[in-house]
C-alpha cells in the first residue's frame, strides 16, 4: 500500500544510516534564536554560516512575532542557552504581498470553500513596519530580558543577501 509519505521515508532511511548529530546537546551552542518565514527559500542554517546545533529556528508565515513566537523565545533564553535573537522574513513574502488578513480569508473561501476567518494570518503589505513592530514586541516583553540584543534583517531570495533593517 502506497503513502503520500513514502518519499520522505524512504529518504529518511538513507539519512539514518549517514547520521551524526548523536549527542548534541538541546541548547543553542552559539546562543541564537533565528525567527523566520516558513517558506522554502529559506535555508536558515547555511544562510548565516550556522550548523546543527548553534540555533533555534523559529519558522511560521511571514517571520511574525506572535504570542507563540514569545512563549517559545521565553523558553529559549532561560531554558536553552539563547542569549540573541534575529528576526528575518523574506522578500517576495506571500505574506506581505496582500492587503490584509481579510483577502488570504476570502482567497482560501474562494478557491476552496474553507471559512478561516478564526484565525489571525498577521499579514501586513508594510513588511519594514511590521518588522519593525515585531522587534518591539521582544525588546518590551516583561518576561524577556531587558538587554537581549535583538536584530531586523530581510532576507533576499534572489541573491541571498541578509541586510539588517533595525540593529
Amino acid at each position: 500500500m502506497s503513502s503520500a509519505f513514502d518519499d520522505v521515508l524512504a529518504a529518511n532511511e538513507d539519512y539514518v544510516r549517514s547520521f551524526d548529530l548523536a549527542g548534541l546537546q538541546p541548547v543553542a551552542a552559539r546562543g541564537l534564536a533565528l525567527v523566520t518565514c516558513m517558506d522554502s527559500r529559506i535555508e536558515p542554517l547555511d544562510m548565516l554560516g550556522l550548523k546543527p546545533g548553534d540555533a533555534k529556528i523559529l519558522r511560521n508565515a511571514g517571520a511574525r512575532v506572535t504570542d507563540d513566537t514569545l512563549r517559545t523565545l521565553v523558553l529559549a533564553v532561560y531554558l536553552l542557552g539563547v542569549n540573541r535573537v534575529i528576526v528575518l522574513p523574506h522578500t517576495r513574502c506571500k505574506m506581505a504581498s496582500v492587503s490584509g488578513d481579510a483577502e488570504v480569508h476570502d482567497t482560501i473561501a474562494a478557491r476552496y470553500g474553507v471559512d478561516t476567518r478564526s484565525l489571525e494570518f498577521h499579514t501586513d503589505n508594510d513588511q519594514i513596519g511590521a518588522l519593525r513592530h515585531d522587534l518591539e514586541r521582544i525588546r518590551h516583553h516583561p518576561l524577556l530580558p531587558a538587554d537581549l540584543p535583538v536584530l531586523g534583517a530581510l532576507y533576499d531570495v534572489d541573491t541571498g543577501r541578509v541586510t539588517p533593517v533595525d540593529a
